[in-house]
């Protein structure tokens, strides 16, 4: 049963590449990294009941497993090439293989990514992936590089994807247009699009970049750690949805967010001289971004509310030890 899930992922999930020497098939996959490249790799893992909630659609999980990966080689600048999976499951289901695969391959193969190898067992519910991707030299994107002064904004919209597991949690509405609403902030949580086209724009222009899966508060201070230094942000600023504002209200939105998870949208700074450049290659790239604040001295990220004092951050962001 273990060889026929494999077969059924590698039907399911080709994509031809001229640098996949060997893939699934053997014990290891052989690749080829093109000459002027360097390599960037991310792993990431999917836990039930942590990370997705039980009985969560097997296309859902295939897409997201992937894309929380693609989120992280979007924060680094980084071209998507392959991918190991590894599956482990209570007992054998073709069925579901069949669904996670489908997923899988619908956002894979718009990047042209291969899954070249993995491993399926038997055990507690989960699913890690390993992506591999290329990026000229000298040019990823880290966290490391944010100066005083520098601008600081987000792609798309925050907050929406932890309103969508709130919707997932709560009874089904009857009104329509609330369940339309709804539905759009599940879609958000159970199908993120990773910003690999803005990830890629950016280089050479963002002095600093991270994906948002913790939250804005948490994954932004990791840019301020890495960078020793520390942000201010106009909370009037930030970008949310129409579904979250008319669902959560100003307020509670707000705090939605500064600090909810699973966004997986590009957070990143830039020099007020390249911010012109940056905006307009990000609009080429189809993913336009909002300035929601500055770089300045000190360590941590403060708030600013629209009449200029502090604003209190009631929520925390996601923490896997806390």
């Amino acid at each position: 049963m273990e060889f026929r899930l494999i077969d059924r992922i590698r039907e399911l999930t080709a994509q031809p590449r001229d640098d996949v020497r060997l893939g699934i098939g053997d014990d290891a996959a052989v690749l080829a990294v093109p000459a002027g490249q360097e390599l960037v790799m991310a792993i990431d893992t999917m836990v039930e009941g942590t990370h997705f909630l039980p009985g969560t659609a097997p296309a859902d999980l295939g897409w997201k497993a992937l894309a929380v990966n693609l989120s992280d080689l979007a924060a680094m600048g980084a071209t998507p090439a392959w991918a190991l999976l590894a599956l482990t499951l209570p007992k054998a289901d073709a069925p579901f293989v069949d669904g996670f695969a489908e997923g899988f391959a619908q956002l894979a193969q718009p990047h042209r990514l291969a899954l070249v190898g993995g491993d399926t067992t038997g055990g507690p519910f989960c699913i890690s992936v390993a992506v591999h991707g290329f990026v000229p030299p000298g040019q990823a994107l880290t966290r490391a590089g944010a100066q005083v002064g520098d601008e600081v904004l987000v792609t798309g919209t925050l907050g929406d994807a932890l309103a969508g597991l709130y919707a997932l949690r709560e009874p089904p509405q009857d009104d329509a247009h609330q369940a339309t609403l709804r539905q759009s902030l599940i879609e958000r949580l159970t199908r993120p699009e990773p910003r690999v086209a803005a990830g890629i724009a950016l280089r050479g222009l963002a002095s600093a970049c991270v994906d948002i899966s913790d939250g804005l508060l948490a994954d932004l201070g990791h840019i301020c750690s890495a960078s020793g230094v520390g942000a201010e942000l106009e909370a009037t600023q930030l970008p949310r949805s129409p579904a979250l504002r008319e669902l959560h209200g100003e307020d509670e939105s707000l705090q939605l967010a500064l600090s909810g998870g699973d966004n997986y949208e590009l957070c990143f700074t830039v020099p007020p001289q390249r911010l012109a450049n940056a905006l307009a290659a990000l609009a080429e790239a189809g993913c336009p971004a909002t300035r929601i604040g500055r770089i300045v001295e000190g360590h941590d990220v403060r708030v600013r509310a629209a009449d200029g004092r502090p604003l209190t951050v009631t929520m925390k962001g996601w923490e896997h030890f806390a």
